[in-house]
């Protein structure tokens, strides 16, 4: 399911140490989603890439990189850019992965721009907020749950994103609390799924 690649490889490794078990789930989950609507859509894209960037997306959460002085994502897309230098990628390859990572949290990107951008966008809004239900079918959703179980997500990424508000006023999670991004990821439907008899 996952691209055998080393930077692939390391990536998740760097997930694992320093993610909690639901916010390495969701980084799971996300490339998961994307990987299927980018197929369900016929969009072409770099697996690897796609793959580091899902891994790394919300790394600027964790307590050993987040930043006082930058939101969450830009600190990602940072670390993103030595992780690509250190795994070996061109400098514009990780540089790439930087914009992406940067660029979940903005306005949406059409997939014809830059189908990486637009597939995170799509798959980490999906596994929020629960938005665009109908890309995804009921029993994909019941598959990669299973596989990368929510664990309290929606809870944690609460609290997440109510600490960065706190702390960056400034910043795309404090926009998205005001917009009462709290009630909105505790209503995801993922956390209430249909037991259809």
């Amino acid at each position: 399911m996952f691209p055998d690649t080393p930077a692939a490889t390391a990536a998740r490794t760097v997930g694992v140490r320093f993610y909690t078990p639901a916010l390495l789930n969701h980084c799971l989950r996300s490339y998961a989603w994307g990987a299927t609507y980018a197929a369900a859509h016929g969009i072409a894209f770099d697996d690897e890439l796609l793959f580091v960037s899902a891994l790394l997306h919300d790394i600027g959460l964790t307590g050993a990189f987040d930043s006082h002085l930058m939101p969450f994502e830009d600190a990602g897309g940072c670390l993103a850019w030595v992780f690509g230098l250190a795994a070996g990628w061109p400098p514009d390859r990780a540089a790439r992965a930087e914009e992406i990572i940067v660029l979940h949290m903005r306005d949406d990107v059409s997939p014809e721009d830059d189908p990486e951008s637009h597939l995170l966008q799509v798959a980490t809004s999906w596994d929020v907020v629960g938005h665009r239900p109908d890309d995804f079918p009921e029993s994909v959703r019941t598959q990669v749950v299973e596989r990368f179980p929510r664990l309290g997500f929606s809870d944690e990424f609460v609290a997440c994103f109510e600490d960065q508000a706190a702390r960056k006023p400034a910043s795309a999670a404090a926009a998205s609390i005001a917009r009462d991004g709290a009630a909105r990821i505790r209503a995801n439907l993922l956390d209430f799924p249909r037991h259809d008899s």
